[in-house]
């Protein structure tokens, strides 16, 4: 199996298109034609990560964060993003980084949080922003079932937990074909009525051109008559974070101390407590500021992130516990989730988790 085949196997298990704009996801370096002989699965893909993969025999590094963030004007070796990527190219070895697409992932980096605090009833807490398009396209009667079905196959129709969506209406439509035109029913210059039906599907707004290219491969008209409406509906499966219910509410210092556990940290930088009972949390793996205001408005009692500065703290305002449990120590359980999901996937050649440390912060205790 090659890089490339690789790649579209993970591409279609965690789509790209879910990572944010600012992002640098996908293939960073390294040849798509080559034979895959192992994947690395890392949380950074650095020198010493590369020298792993080198000692065991592995040509693809799968990483959570991206080694290459901005562009790189040379590659010298003169810092750490520049020795890791020119070691890999040396050694003739992949780097694919899959970052905050899999942050967005329904069952991405939050969902296996949550899942270790073992928290119920689990949603999206910043559930993507027009991101949703309705497709509704006319199609002759007796064509409706395959153009339904070809849109069905390129991904129209997914909702949650359901695939196969659509809403139908049959009607009469009209045309005239006139000079040009190679109608499929009709003669020029006359009026015709069809019975037609009007076929609708939801689809998330990446997958439009593949769906577009299939419904007309299979549609009769020449001219095939379509519209496409973005939605105002938000992706509740798809977005940042993550929040859901303890089975039984707990004090503070009693779910500070089940945090410290389950994510073996040596300390948590935390807001005044609020002395009320800990039932709804809040996650959001890394830099998670930005999810403060979300999880108070989905009253969430605790919300645990990384990275947060001294007047984040003050957001809290006596209504929530707001948590800084460290930005690796938030996202640390990434690798152990995508060696799993990717040992699925492929079972022709080794998936490791590597075992050289990465994270950069230390403590003096």
């Amino acid at each position: 199996m090659t890089v490339n085949e690789v790649i579209s196997v993970l591409k279609s298990t965690i789509p790209l298109a879910q990572a944010e704009d600012f992002d640098n996801v996908g293939l960073l370096c390294g040849n798509l034609e080559r034979e895959v002989s192992g994947i690395l699965v890392c949380h950074d893909a650095l020198e010493n990560v590369v020298d792993e993969a080198v000692a065991k025999g592995f040509n693809l590094i799968v990483t959570f964060h991206p080694i290459i963030f901005s562009g790189l004007k040379s590659i010298t070796g003169k810092n750490y993003v520049e020795k890791s990527i020119l070691k890999a190219i040396e050694n003739k070895i992949a780097i694919y980084a899959i970052h905050t697409a899999f942050d967005n992932d329904f069952f991405g980096v939050n969902y296996r949080i949550c899942q270790e605090l073992g928290l119920k009833n689990q949603k999206v807490l910043m559930p993507k922003q027009q991101q949703l398009h309705q497709l509704q396209v006319f199609v002759p009667q007796d064509f409706s079932e395959k153009v339904k079905n070809a849109l069905f196959e390129a991904g129209a129709g997914n909702i949650g937990f359901y695939d196969e969506c659509s809403f139908s209406v049959s009607g009469s439509g009209t045309f005239r074909p006139i000079e040009g035109s190679s109608p499929f029913s009709g003669k020029h210059d006359i009026q015709e009525n069809s019975d037609e039906v009007a076929i609708s599907v939801i689809y998330e707004s990446y997958k439009k051109n593949q769906i577009l290219a299939a419904m007309k491969s299979v549609h009769p008209y020449e001219e095939v008559a379509y519209q496409i409406i973005q939605l105002e509906n938000e992706n509740q499966f798809l977005g940042s974070g993550r929040f859901g219910e303890l089975e039984v509410a707990m004090d503070e210092e009693q779910f500070l101390i089940l945090v410290k556990d389950k994510f073996n940290l040596k300390a948590i930088r935390h807001s005044n407590f609020t002395n009320k009972k800990i039932k709804r949390i809040g996650v959001l793996g890394g830099s998670g500021a930005s999810g403060i205001g979300a999880a108070i408005s989905q009253n969430c009692d605790a919300y645990l992130t990384g990275d947060l500065k001294y007047h984040d703290y003050f957001q809290g305002e006596d209504k929530i516990l707001i948590c800084d449990i460290g930005h690796f120590e938030s996202e640390q359980f990434v690798t152990e989730h995508l060696v799993e999901i990717l040992s699925q996937k492929f079972t022709t050649f080794a998936v490791s988790k590597s075992t050289e440390k990465t994270n950069p912060v230390n403590y003096f205790l």
